[in-house]
């Protein structure tokens, strides 16, 4: 209780090793991280928390380093989760983004954390959740997420970020992907990054048609399934009072645009403090955070009190003997007993 009670008061302090030795504790799953976030969660501050997502190739990690740049030049602490894919066959991670924002290392006000996502799929790991309530425990004025990169449905990101950046760049075929994906609904802002590339200006153009062709179904910023649609992505004729995404510009080596971009941040924060999607939006996230907590509780106690009978029905199945939806519900039964209406 002793040593807890000093990691907690290092990361309330923001001191880096304490912050850093918490993320490892959460990142390995140690028994001593759920009474850590336990004790942090009445320590939480208001950090706005900006998501970095887009395909591969973008630029991500050298927009991210940008607006580390930016944010220090205002004097704001900045703490940085980026994601690193795991690979299938080895299960090492490069932990490469931290190469690019190495500039940024010797800076008391910058924390920066490499996280490998070890199979989790969405563009983020598992453990970023419960790291982000670490860093809303030690003050941060801003906490930027970059995700690995997405295709098509990796936008996990939406369910934690205030604020969410699609990162696009010309030439890479994004057009295509936004067409087939949900980028366009997710996304809060846009960034055409490398816009000194030919083709910029078509891409800025072809993400504005797109836009004004879509159309928000009905029941738009309820839960579907695991994820959380924003209320916020509404068609840009829907009406005055909605939030209509900005396209900005940026050649992210050479700080061009950045201003710009942080500035479209924070309209889009002050919308958020002044209107309803705003509180709709923090529901929907804890409603998403504790279904993810439920579901991992729920696998845990099966590995923890049923592996053996795991074991044999998965034998079971791969021999023939049994389908896996009846297995699954039998373990289910065994977990969760049958109400009994009599």
């Amino acid at each position: 209780m002793a040593d807890l009670s000093n990691l907690i008061r290092g990361i309330q302090d923001g001191d880096m090793r304490s912050l850093a030795r918490a993320c490892r504790l959460i990142d390995e799953r140690d028994p001593r991280a759920q009474g850590l976030l336990k004790e942090l969660f009445s320590h939480e501050g208001h950090a706005y928390v900006i998501g970095v997502t887009g395909t591969p190739g973008a630029g991500k990690s050298t927009l991210v380093d940008g607006l580390i740049r930016e944010y220090r030049e205002q004097e704001k602490r900045v703490a940085v989760l980026a994601i690193d894919p795991t690979s299938p066959y080895s299960g090492g991670a490069i932990l490469g983004d931290r190469i690019r924002m190495q500039r940024h290392f010797t800076d008391e006000g910058v924390f920066i954390r490499s996280i490998a996502t070890r199979g989790h799929l969405g563009g983020l790991s598992r453990s970023t959740g419960d790291i982000l309530h670490v860093l809303h425990a030690a003050a941060f004025d801003l906490v930027i997420l970059e995700t690995v990169g997405v295709g098509q449905d990796e936008l996990e990101v939406t369910q934690l970020a205030d604020t969410t950046l699609v990162v696009m760049a010309p030439g890479l075929g994004d057009d295509i992907q936004a067409i087939k994906a949900g980028i366009l609904e997710v996304a809060d802002v846009f960034a055409v990054n490398k816009a000194d590339r030919a083709g910029a200006d078509a891409t800025v153009q072809d993400l504005q048609q797109m836009m004004s062709l879509r159309r928000v179904p009905a029941g738009v910023g309820k839960m579907q399934g695991h994820t959380a649609v924003s209320t916020l992505r509404k068609a840009p004729e829907a009406g005055e009072g909605d939030w209509v995404p900005p396209i900005v510009k940026t050649v992210a080596h050479r700080q061009e645009g950045l201003e710009g971009l942080v500035e479209a941040f924070e309209r889009h924060r002050e919308f958020l403090n002044t209107t309803d999607a705003g509180r709709a939006i923090r529901e929907q996230r804890r409603l998403a955070e504790l279904r993810a907590i439920l579901v991992q509780a729920l696998v845990d106690e099966v590995d923890e009190r049923f592996s053996e009978e795991v074991n044999e029905r998965l034998r079971d199945i791969v021999e023939g003997r049994a389908d896996p939806y009846s297995s699954a519900e039998a373990l289910v039964r065994q977990v969760i007993p049958p109400r009994n209406d009599s």
